[in-house]
């Protein structure tokens, strides 16, 4: 039987283009080489989509238009709709042997933020015709954006803490978010992932500085009341018809809170501990519940790490959704599987066998009036 081919679509231009790198390379190792021929596509920070060697690749932190890798087109309605840039000159030219498209059978996209698991990119797959792993259009919309997932969370009866939401025009009233939430409080931006541009604080000059930091990733920020918690993660692996929930682990930190550095740069000051400890049977299966009742609310598929806060009287609130987790080698997601007996190659081969099944699924679907 030949060889599918997988495009592992990498980069973008969101802060959070190194950990998308970071966890691009993981997957490139870990991917069943004897089942799948892999080639990686590479968004640089300028958005402009590139065709990675893999000697170039491999040594890559961050992509830079035309330094390196053989730009390419998109033509939705081709039968190869990912092709090479015409030209008739350029390295490129040699190396690729005279062929104009990438052939691809399936897409893992693990480009982090906004352009990439806001449904942008999700869409634009989708016009392709190209199988992708992870949530449709809608499902990654919501999933990103923390306002409309708490309101859709909130409406469904599942727990999620208090909230203010903020728009650029307009001007906060600080003290009257102190009044209702209280200290201290979470500023975030609405649509960004691994913790860029959020910070807790403890007072109001806190806050004003929390807000201005968080309105330079997105017009939209939200200020949440802290909840006194544990903070409690779980993975959701399936389609609409065969959901799977993994047991549970924790973040436990020495001090502050789970940001950006303490997630990427000084990963030392975050302890990762699966399973989570001295969590009661009753509780891991109350987190594991909300979890499958959100995923399933927030109309997601393929793939989701959710997190939560179990309260100390058993209450489980829901953090938010990372319909495209991380796959670094400190990543949550697949190191919540790995601890249930599925190793990473498997999990891999999983969300792409996932992926084929939806894109057969919806394909069926009746396109004409008639």
């Amino acid at each position: 039987m030949s060889k599918l081919t997988v495009a592992i679509l990498c980069g973008g231009v969101s802060p959070e283009h190194e950990v998308s790198m970071n966890s691009a390379r993981n997957i490139y190792k870990a991917i069943d080489k004897a089942k799948y021929d892999v080639v990686v596509i590479g968004v640089s920070r300028s958005g402009q989509w590139l065709h990675l060697p893999e000697d170039e690749f491999m040594q890559l932190t961050s992509i830079e238009s035309g330094n390196f890798g053989f730009p390419l087109v998109l033509m939705p309605g081709a039968e190869n709709p990912i092709q090479y840039l015409p030209s008739s000159h350029g390295p490129q030219s040699a190396i690729r042997n005279s062929q104009s498209a990438i052939h691809i059978d399936v897409v893992f996209p693990i480009i982090h933020g906004p352009f990439g698991e806001d449904g942008t990119l999700q869409g634009m797959l989708a016009l392709l015709g190209l199988p992708f792993v992870g949530p449709n259009t809608l499902g990654a919309s919501v999933g990103m954006d923390k306002d409309f997932t708490k309101r859709l969370l909130r409406d469904a009866g599942i727990l999620v803490a208090p909230w203010v939401t903020l728009r650029q025009h307009e001007t906060p009233d600080y003290e009257a978010i102190a009044e209702q939430l209280g200290y201290p409080v979470f500023v975030k931006p609405a649509n960004m992932g691994s913790s860029v541009g959020v910070s807790k604080a403890e007072d109001l000059e806190g806050l004003k500085t929390a807000i201005a930091t968080a309105f330079k990733f997105d017009t939209k920020v939200l200020v949440e009341q802290g909840l006194k918690g544990r903070e409690i993660e779980t993975a959701v692996l399936g389609n609409r018809e065969d959901l799977q929930v993994s047991g549970v682990g924790e973040i436990v930190m020495d001090k502050g809170f789970y940001d950006y550095e303490s997630k990427y740069i000084s990963p030392d000051s975050a302890k990762v501990v699966i399973p989570a400890e001295n969590v009661s049977t009753r509780d891991v299966e109350n987190i594991r519940e909300t979890a499958l009742r959100a995923f399933q609310v927030l109309g997601l598929e393929g793939l989701s790490r959710m997190d939560v806060f179990l309260l100390p009287d058993g209450r489980v609130f829901v953090n938010e959704p990372n319909t495209l987790p991380g796959f670094t080698n400190i990543s949550m997601y697949p190191k919540l599987w790995m601890e249930a007996g599925v190793s990473y190659p498997n999990l891999i081969d999983r969300l792409l066998t996932l992926a084929l099944q939806r894109h057969e699924r919806d394909g069926a679907l009746q396109r004409t009036r008639f």
